[in-house]
């Protein structure tokens, strides 16, 4: 028997392209888009690196002058492109910027290489996810409102720890991931959902839709209620988790060997002895 080495589609391609293009035209409030792009300005600040070609991917590219503020590049816009399947030539790239959408990527390992493999030695990968505890409000109001007959409508995502074992073996180099929260508060969960269809980052996992009821509304307005808290409003929250990584290169500081020490952790860690 032939095993299938592709993995699991766990999301719907097109519906991804969709909830995106939609975004566009609402012209919503993308407040976490341009939170996103505030923190990835200010991160970038403190890289001390020239680049010349940048390829940013997702709907982040439309923020790229904030992002790259007085940087003199040329930038690739790689919003119409999937993180998994990049088109791009080995070495193309200096930096990579891709935010936003790593936490609905169907091959997020293969991803991660790829992006790898698209930047020179010593080229930098900066990258984002919406990581575990994002929505918790929100999933929690689904799983009451609908019982014994829940079904996913927010897809898992990563925690920490994870996405830095993902980073390290997509073989990068000077692995560094680190998290954040926003916290924003809502007196209704329908508001909630507007900001996601704002962001173009709703519900992507592939298969049908159940029907939930034609009650689903007031159910969810109940199971809402009970986690509001004195001024009618829950707190929600959208945890970042924020990856960057450098291309190997023979120029990078490495680790020192195993046994190169002169000074044993045992004898720095000892208490010392009192004075004669």
């Amino acid at each position: 028997m032939q095993l299938d080495a592709q993995p699991m589609e766990i999301f719907d391609r097109g519906r991804r392209f969709a909830l995106r293009e939609r975004a566009g035209r609402r012209g919503g409030d993308g407040f976490l888009w341009q939170i996103i792009a505030d923190e990835l300005a200010d991160r970038l600040v403190d890289v001390n690196r020239d680049f010349r070609d940048v390829l940013i991917v997702g709907p982040i590219a439309a923020y790229a002058s904030q992002i790259l503020a007085s940087r003199q590049v040329r930038v690739t816009n790689g919003q119409a492109i999937e993180e998994d399947r990049l088109p791009f030539a080995p070495a193309s790239f200096d930096l990579i910027i891709c935010a936003g959408t790593l936490d609905s990527v169907n091959d997020l390992p293969g991803a991660l290489i790829q992006m790898r493999q698209c930047l020179r030695p010593d080229g930098l990968l900066m990258g984002h996810m919406f990581g575990a505890g994002t929505l918790a409000s929100l999933k929690s109001t689904l799983l009451a409102a609908e019982g014994e007959r829940a079904s996913p409508h927010i897809h898992p995502q990563i925690d920490l720890r994870s996405a830095a074992d993902l980073l390290s073996r997509a073989g990068f180099a000077l692995p560094v991931v680190d998290t954040d929260t926003t916290k924003v508060r809502y007196g209704d969960w329908r508001a909630v959902v507007v900001d996601l269809r704002n962001m173009g980052v709703g519900n992507a996992l592939a298969g049908p839709r159940p029907f939930l009821g034609r009650d689903v509304g007031a159910r969810m307005d109940r199971a809402w209620q009970t986690r509001a808290s004195a001024d009618g409003k829950v707190e929600e929250r959208f945890v970042h988790i924020h990856l960057s990584g450098w291309s190997p290169s023979e120029d990078q500081p490495k680790p020192a060997k195993r046994g190169s020490g002169t000074v044993s952790l045992a004898t720095i860690l000892s208490p010392a002895k009192p004075a004669d």
